[in-house]
């Protein structure tokens, strides 16, 4: 290829490398569609990236005459090596899809509609966002929303027919990479759709739960504090037994994430403490192949449940909570050892009782919050934890339990 000159027309202004598929934005300037696709749809960009013009409107047109020439000049230096560009597949139509919906009425067609609803959307991302204009959004969200758990237990047969087409729409849905206008329309559902959501990971398969978890995350990241306040206790306690599961790492890390983001709205805190979220987090604490962003985010949902009383019987009552969060500090990040020290200190000021302080001073907790103020770790953990030592100075600085190289470090 460093021996043949290129056009210039033929490179991708993205890439930098012949196209395959050229295509026209609104701005007037070709792409590949590969590498387009990828900077508007999976990069959520909203610019042209030579012009840098905002695109109102993100329709990609076919470059026809570019790409015969392109094939052109293919067969012409093929004595060179160079292979002949393919004519690529149109992409889907907005008719078709509307066509492939309208004709999904009986079971065995809706199945065969969403074996090529997969197909299409596996594509490219064009094809995603034609499918999402077209009504395919919601074709699939009433899947979701039809979907019985009990009518599993009738029949192996119908069992067959009623769980493949929730797997198979939550699949499409979190393939699609919905857009926020859509992600808000299933969110606005009067709750229904998140309730549906909750029954699948209730009784669905393992993958259909993982799917359900990752489409709520998605949700969740779009959604106002006013919706996320109303998530129901059931949600709480699936989300939690999915935690426990272990599904998948994707599915365990969208939980994380979940909880991160609706934990601190409302009673949701509590919520998550009464349905059993603190053990199932402290024994993920314990394992100790926890990823540094897995520990990070289980330390911040701790600290969000800790903030309520619930949840801080919950630590105190499991055998190895206050013992593990204080490990977790100096050990993992910055993020992790602020989280701990958090959590600490809304123990040390709500459940100070001689037992507890007794416990904290005995686990070496009080001699880890003094090395925290001899270390560089941030001046916000440094501030929590210089709280914490201050707030019980009586009992904890003068102890036998103290080690004598760490009393000068405690705060006057």
């Amino acid at each position: 290829m460093d021996e043949i000159d290129v056009p210039p027309f033929f490179i991708c202004p993205i890439s930098l490398e012949i196209m395959k598929d050229p295509v026209t934005l609104s701005t007037g300037i070709t792409y590949d569609r590969e590498s387009i696709e990828k900077w508007l749809f999976s990069g959520k960009k909203t610019t042209c990236p030579v012009t840098k013009q905002v695109i109102a409107d993100c329709e990609l047109t076919p470059n026809h005459t570019l790409r015969r020439l392109l094939q052109s000049w293919c067969m012409l230096n093929a004595s060179l090596g160079i292979e002949r560009i393919p004519t690529p597949k149109p992409p889907i139509s907005k008719a078709q899809i509307v066509k492939l919906l309208i004709d999904a009425k009986s079971p065995q067609q809706q199945i065969k509609c969403l074996d090529t609803l997969k197909s299409i959307a596996a594509e490219n991302a064009t094809n995603k966002r034609c499918m999402e204009s077209s009504g395919a959004v919601e074709f699939l969200a009433s899947i979701v929303c039809n979907y019985d758990p009990t009518a599993t237990e009738e029949s192996l047969d119908y069992e067959f027919d009623s769980i493949r087409p929730i797997d198979e729409a939550l699949s499409i849905l979190y393939s699609l990479q919905l857009s926020e206008a859509s992600l808000k329309n299933l969110m606005g559902k009067n709750g229904d759709f998140i309730l549906s959501l909750t029954r699948v990971m209730q009784r669905g398969s393992y993958e259909s739960r993982a799917y359900a978890v990752l489409l709520l995350k998605s949700m969740a990241e779009i959604a106002d504090p006013m919706q996320l306040i109303n998530f129901r206790p059931q949600l709480f306690i699936e989300l939690v037994q999915v935690l426990h599961d272990q599904i998948s790492k994707q599915a365990s890390k969208a939980t994380l994430q979940l909880l991160v983001s609706i934990c601190p709205w409302g009673r949701n805190k509590i919520k998550a403490a009464e349905a059993g979220v603190v053990p199932v987090l402290i024994d993920l604490l314990l394992d100790s192949s926890s990823e540094r962003r897995a520990c990070e985010m289980i330390l911040t949902v701790l600290d969000a449940v800790c903030r309520c009383a619930e949840g801080r019987s919950e630590l105190l009552k499991h055998g190895a909570g206050l013992a593990i969060v204080s490990k977790k500090i100096l050990r993992v990040s910055q993020v992790a050892s602020e989280r701990a020290v958090r959590i600490l200190l809304s123990i040390a000021k709500f459940c100070a009782t001689s037992k507890v302080l007794q416990e904290m001073q005995q686990l070496g907790v009080v001699a880890k919050l003094c090395l925290v103020l001899q270390l560089d770790c941030g001046s916000k953990t440094k501030e929590k934890a210089r709280e914490v030592l201050k707030l019980h100075a009586r009992v904890w600085k003068n102890s036998p339990c103290m080690p004598t190289n760490l009393v000068s470090s405690y705060p006057a």
